[in-house]
């Protein structure tokens, strides 16, 4: 049974070549439930590992491997493919929708850096590419029906946000871990709070509610850091 958890972690990597599929032909919806489903067998993979305390040196690099395709390299493909449509109307535009490329290669530093880190024990340092992810994956489809007429405004908005989310990858901000460690409401209250918001905010905006439920994230754990020390 300690095979299980690489299993499902190709099923994570197999789910982000999906998902990089669907962006390259512009599905963007698609992509975006292929990287949830891929964020969930992240999210199974660690489960299964410390239920089977199944812990191994190739099951880490497999892990971050998967990551950087299903958390990298496809919402990269996704803020291209977007950019595509929308950089021909800004100066130098062909040239500026390869800024997408930023993602996978920050993506990539930022998972190196957690694997040498053993500050990120129980905390992280930086915002987690699935979040990252699922950031990107939510707010292209998102603003996809906006393209006819705001392109110019669309192509900076996102190529800032690329230059923005790259920093945040790789910051030294303290972020709170969602994994449980037990279930009581003391010591998880920000892990529960997280959720209630997540909950209300896509409850009340659909899909720009996940974009923004990864903000909410970023701001409570920032606010949480300036009111503990």
């Amino acid at each position: 049974m300690k095979f299980v958890p690489n299993i499902i972690t190709c099923l994570n990597l197999f789910a982000g070549c999906l998902a990089c599929v669907s962006a390259m032909q512009d599905s963007y919806l698609g992509a975006f439930i292929f990287i949830v489903l891929a964020a969930v067998f992240d999210f199974l993979d660690g489960f299964a590992a410390r239920m089977l305390k199944s812990y191994s040196e190739m099951g880490k690099e497999l892990d971050s491997l998967a990551d950087v395709v299903s958390f990298g390299l496809a919402p990269g493909l996704l803020v291209f493919t977007f950019l595509q449509q929308t950089a021909v109307f800004v100066p130098w535009g062909s040239d500026l929708r390869f800024i997408a490329f930023l993602i996978p290669v920050f993506s990539a530093v930022r998972l190196a850096r957690f694997n040498l880190d053993t500050r990120q024990s129980v905390s992280f340092l930086g915002l987690p590419v699935p979040a990252n992810a699922l950031f990107w994956g939510a707010l292209i489809p998102s603003l996809q029906p906006h393209i006819p007429g705001n392109e110019f405004v669309l192509t900076l908005l996102v190529s800032g946000l690329v230059l923005l989310f790259c920093f945040l990858l790789v910051s030294e901000i303290p972020l709170c871990s969602m994994k449980f460690s037990h279930y009581r409401w003391r010591g998880n209250e920000q892990r529960y709070l997280l959720i209630l918001t997540a909950i209300v905010l896509i409850s009340c905006f659909r899909l720009p509610g996940v974009s923004l439920t990864v903000c909410a994230y970023l701001l409570m754990s920032v606010k949480l850091k300036v009111a503990s020390g």
